[in-house]
């Protein structure tokens, strides 16, 4: 592993360059940061086994806080309910509004999202644009994780139609996809690690493909 700051050659399995002290991380492809152990990039979907390279930043301490409760104590594998969900419509609307409007209307859409994650046990890991995942099983996990977030995602869908009708646009709606499977867990769960794997860049290629206003599931969470 080539460190981007003084090109020193350095072992597959470091950590930190040898000559400069620098950490050394993977990057994907298009320059994201990547998880050694990630196939996929979690920011763009690229592959990273091909065309990866170690970016060099300044010495960090490392965190030493505990991890929550049920949380790995060091990245392992975990089967976990992943939930990806995108508001439908949204485009059009965000053209023909006021960018505080829009804004307004996001707030509104992420508080509600997240209360339902919660109500269902579930860790929201990101909020990308009007897109939102969700993970179950990545810190606690519970036999019923899959149902779980099944019923959230339904409960997501009438949450956006019922918004949508507050705020005048009726054609908003919500798609999701929810897929279970192992995944990779970093340290603290989902709260200071990153879940990877191809899990989730299928549970992505789910929501992709339902149709407004519906849930579309994998064999596995079936």
């Amino acid at each position: 592993m080539d460190c981007t700051s003084c090109g020193f050659s350095n072992n597959a399995s470091a950590k930190f360059c040898s000559e400069c002290g620098n950490r050394l991380q993977l990057a994907c492809p298009n320059g994201h940061p990547v998880a050694t152990e990630a196939k996929f990039c979690s920011e763009c979907g690229a592959p990273v086994a091909a065309g990866a390279a170690a970016t060099g930043s300044a010495p960090v301490a490392e965190d030493v806080s505990p991890a929550p409760s049920g949380a790995p104590s060091k990245a392992e594998r975990r089967l976990v309910t992943v939930l990806f969900a995108d508001l439908v419509g949204f485009t059009p609307y965000s053209e023909s509004r006021d960018p505080e409007e829009v804004r307004s209307m996001l707030t509104v859409y992420f508080d509600r999202a997240s209360e339902i994650m919660n109500r269902f046990a579930g860790s929201v890991d990101k909020f990308i644009g009007d897109a939102v995942m969700a993970v179950w099983g990545a810190v606690a996990a519970n036999e019923d994780d899959a149902e779980r977030a099944v019923r959230a995602a339904l409960e997501l869908v009438d949450m956006v139609d019922e918004l949508g009708h507050e705020i005048g646009v009726p054609e908003l709606a919500l798609r999701a996809g929810v897929l279970t499977g192992e995944a990779s867990v970093g340290p603290g769960g989902n709260e200071k690690g990153l879940v990877v794997g191809d899990l989730v860049n299928t549970a992505s290629r789910l929501q992709s493909i339902a149709e407004p206003g519906t849930v579309a599931i994998g064999e596995s969470t079936f």
